[in-house]
């Protein structure tokens, strides 16, 4: 008679699932040393095998060209020698950090005498649909291995080749460590099915992260049965305030916009006080012209970049909603800091703000009146992310407020249990 492996009625999609929740329970009470060992691996596989994932890079680099594709998103999707040497560096750096699994988040002796002790444990399989940028593919496994948690990697078409090498090389170091390898699996499918199965999951996926466009995270919020934890769009804001260093903030300002446009913490509106306007346009606009950005600025920028070497077009009200991804950036003279807090609060996604100012009062009631991830103080809108604030990596960034918020790393990939000791305790 033959025997039925429980697999056998299974979509590809629920068996890859079903192996992640193996190997979640496989890895979740898994010691440090285990998981850093197979992060290393990890780090090694990928400067080894760099040739073999340049070459299926080259592949989706080379379709999305031939599409027509914006070449922001083409950067996004590109992957160097280089790139590849700083993505096993950042894979060093997460097996580095302390393993967040059985930190006491808080703890008590009751007046009963029960130790209650609420402690730090793993989501178990954590999904990530995203789009275009197969380092996420990497970022998301070390974070998530690290973590104690399963993955599932539902990448673009786009970076399907890239995705398919990324995880090879995945599998086989993190196998050869010793762990699970199903702990590591890229979703089957190219086709919109495959997310769709992944979004009804339910009791095989604990937790769904999206990464990308608007449209890509509205459709997983509103549509998935799998909790999510929502991350957002950048229209990111630069104001530039009254009391300020120009020259400071000119550098500032275009190393928001410009040092790369293409992520989520780039730049995408100036708004600039009415007090400093004069003085300050002409030498942004200048500098912005030489980095080749393009500005939509309203009638009081238009009129102070008559004479300018800048490229400058009449914004239009979409252009305060725009996340360009591209050396673009909106551009508003403003009556006060208020008025810039109510643009914000008007238009901003909710990801970074950034303040330029001498005056400490200024810089204070900015923090405390904006409301967004990450409000930045005399310093550019491109430190909101994971590995600059020394988390080693990212999940992706929540814009949301509940459980995580913000670059998201280490502790945000779990939850907590509580374990109540007693001595024979009843009630």
């Amino acid at each position: 008679m033959t025997t039925l492996s429980p697999y056998d009625n299974m979509s590809p999609v629920a068996q890859a699932a079903y192996r992640a929740r193996a190997a979640a329970d496989d890895i979740a009470p898994l010691p440090r040393a285990a998981k850093d060992d197979a992060l290393m691996a990890v780090a090694d596989a990928l400067e080894v095998r760099t040739s073999e994932i340049v070459e299926a890079n080259a592949e989706d680099v080379a379709k999305a060209r031939a599409a027509g594709t914006s070449e922001s998103i083409v950067d996004r999707l590109t992957l160097t020698p280089d790139r590849i040497r700083a993505i096993a560096a950042d894979v060093r750096d997460v097996a580095a950090l302390p393993d967040p699994v059985g930190e006491v988040v808080r703890g008590s002796t009751l007046p009963n005498g029960i130790d209650l002790r609420q402690v730090r444990v793993p989501l178990g399989v954590v999904g990530i649909i995203y789009e275009a940028r197969p380092n996420v593919t990497v970022d998301a496994a070390a974070l998530c291995l690290k973590s104690g948690n399963a993955v599932l990697l539902r990448g673009s078409s786009s970076a399907y080749a890239s995705n398919t090498a990324l995880v090879r090389v995945l599998r086989d170091a993190v196998g050869g460590s010793g762990l699970p390898a199903d702990a590591v699996q890229l979703v089957p499918g190219e086709s919109r099915d495959s997310v769709r199965e992944l979004m009804r999951a339910r009791g095989l996926v604990d937790v769904l992260i999206p990464r990308g466009g608007a449209s890509l995270i509205r459709t997983v919020v509103e549509e998935s049965t799998v909790p999510v934890i929502e991350t957002g769009t950048g229209n990111c804001h630069v104001y530039v305030d009254a009391q300020t260093d120009l020259a400071m903030a000119v550098e500032i300002l275009v190393n928001s916009k410009a040092q790369r446009p293409s992520v989520c913490n780039s730049a995408e509106t100036l708004l600039v006080h009415k007090d400093i306007a004069a003085d300050f346009l002409p030498l942004a606009l200048d500098a912005l012209a030489e980095a080749g950005v393009t500005v939509h600025g309203d009638e009081r920028v238009l009129a102070l970049a008559e004479g300018s070497k800048a490229t400058v077009v009449a914004a239009t009200p979409e252009d305060w909603e725009t996340e360009y991804l591209s050396y673009d950036i909106a551009a508003a003279v403003v009556e006060s800091l208020e008025s810039a807090v109510a643009h914000i609060r008007l238009w901003s996604s909710g990801h970074t703000e950034a303040i330029i100012t001498t005056s400490q009062a200024a810089a204070r009631r900015f923090t405390q009146l904006v409301d967004s991830t990450t409000v930045a103080v005399n310093a550019s809108t491109r430190f909101t992310d994971g590995g600059q604030f020394g988390f080693g990596a990212e999940i992706g960034i929540s814009t949301q407020k509940l459980h995580a918020r913000g670059p998201m790393g280490l502790p945000e990939l779990t939850s907590t249990k509580y374990i109540v000791t007693g001595d024979g305790h009843i009630r």
